[in-house]
């Protein structure tokens, strides 16, 4: 912020039990209270579990910023965040002594296409959204990520930027609230980094208004939405993006959710849709699964299914017959389709996904990937 820091800001972070040492830093950051001025993020090494301090080597980066920048809160007012292989150390000497000066060199206040380019890792294109409110106040987010995604806030970061007046439990709520709606309901390939950071920040330049807070909420939302179908559209190797849609789920929301998930993480019907095979049985087998493990006691009787808008799945039995309905159903899949190393994404289609359970007052909405030889091939390879 070239204005100073600022109280306003918010965070949310991994659960992981093996966090990395900017997370740490991080939630000592937030649960501080002290207000921050500036980001530091760099990629390529995550800074988790490593050999020696990583702690220490991430307020010595922090340090290095906070001089180079000559900003009057110091160290402590610089949020670290790393992405990259786990394990590894980070050069903490080298990048202070030759890439901050760069890094500080080169900031600029007119775009931040760049900011979303350079975090980038096995990322194919970088991920920014933008809107507007009313008063003229702007929410900007970047993210990156595109393996190594489930997150569960809390490898994802993301980046949250607006000039609204608003205060810090405000924001807070707002990010948690939005996180849990767009972040929290996307699974690339169901393994959750070490490192995911999702933060809002505010310089507070522009006058709130009545309606300001709410403008705000329903902006970062949908920000936070947008960027989270980027990255499962953009995760390693994706082919085809689904978006599950549950409904009247005897449970609770994040039970649903939690339902979402273990549909688009399954192999076998991640495969299929990779193939845009619509081998529905897959897609039955795996919520009967989750119904049979986690509700025994709740009914499946009512539970319909559709896949492309089209009823495949009601009274207990599959609706599929003849071969006018399967090409119709491939169809529907083979229309979501994107290149596996398409630079940018060429259209915005889903692999749309129905399951209602017709009594029950819980609902999600999750985005997954499938699973392609480009995703084996993309990890198989990561460090070498």
């Amino acid at each position: 912020l070239v204005d100073g820091p600022t109280d306003s800001w918010a965070a949310t972070f991994t659960q992981n039990k093996f966090p990395g040492s900017p997370i740490i830093i991080g939630r000592s950051r937030l649960s501080s209270g002290k207000p921050i001025q500036t980001l530091i993020i760099n990629n390529k090494i995550s800074n988790v579990c490593s050999g020696g301090d990583g702690v220490a080597t991430s307020e010595f980066l922090c340090d290095a910023v906070a001089k180079q920048l000559n900003l009057s809160g110091g160290a402590e007012s610089v949020l670290p965040s790393s992405t990259g292989v786990i394990g590894w150390r980070l050069p903490a000497k080298e990048l202070a002594e030759q890439v901050v000066p760069v890094a500080v060199k080169d900031l600029q206040t007119e775009s931040a296409y760049n900011a979303a380019r350079d975090i980038m890792t096995t990322d194919r294109y970088p991920k920014l959204r933008s809107k507007t409110l009313s008063n003229g106040a702007r929410i900007t987010g970047i993210a990156k990520g595109a393996g190594m995604v489930e997150p569960n806030m809390a490898t994802m970061l993301c980046y949250v930027m607006t000039d609204a007046i608003i205060s810090k439990s405000t924001l807070q709520s707002i990010l948690s609230e939005a996180v849990d709606e767009s972040f929290n309901s996307i699974s690339i390939d169901g393994d959750e980094s070490t490192s995911d950071t999702t933060v809002l920040i505010s310089s507070n330049k522009v006058a709130e208004t009545e309606s300001t807070e709410k403008e705000l909420r329903d902006a970062v939302k949908e920000v936070c939405c947008g960027l989270a179908s980027d990255l499962t559209r953009n995760g390693e190797g994706t082919g085809h993006v689904m978006r599950v849609k549950i409904n009247n789920f005897p449970g609770s929301n994040l039970e649903a959710r939690r339902l979402g998930r273990h549909v688009v993480n399954s192999p076998l019907f991640k495969c299929a849709v990779s193939g845009n095979d619509p081998n529905t049985g897959r897609l039955a087998g795996a919520v009967g699964s989750f119904m049979g493990k986690f509700k025994t006691d709740k009914s499946v009787d009512d539970v319909v299914m559709t896949l492309g808008g089209r009823t495949i799945f009601s009274n207990g039995k599959f609706v599929l017959e003849g071969d006018a309905v399967e090409k119709e159903l491939s169809d529907h899949m083979e229309a979501a389709q994107q290149g596996e190393q398409d630079e940018f994404p060429k259209h915005q289609r889903f692999v749309e996904i129905g399951i209602d359970f017709g009594n029950g007052m819980g609902s999600a909405i999750i985005l997954g990937s499938d699973l392609t030889n480009e995703y084996v091939a993309v990890n198989a390879d990561y460090r070498s």
